[in-house]
């Protein structure tokens, strides 16, 4: 530490990777569906539209109180 700046010889110090945070993406991955789309139920099919703002995760099916996902992860999921 030449300086005594808490840097290094190369002047590199604390704080020089890649940041905190690096590779958190959520359970999509990262991809953003978007404010559009649907929501699923897996159990019984029933589908709704997709409210912005709201996770699919959060809402209960309307019919048989199974929660929802969205549509368009799981239509994902399924093909990989």
């Amino acid at each position: 530490m030449p300086r005594g700046d808490g840097t290094g010889p190369d002047g590199m110090g604390a704080g020089t990777g890649r940041g905190q945070g690096f590779g958190r993406r959520g359970r999509n991955s990262g991809g953003a569906y978007g404010p559009g789309g649907s929501c699923i139920c897996i159990k019984c099919g029933t589908t709704i539209a997709h409210q912005q703002g709201v996770s699919c995760t959060q809402i209960k099916c309307p019919k048989c109180g199974h929660t929802m996902v969205r549509e368009e992860l799981y239509n994902d999921r399924r093909k990989g």
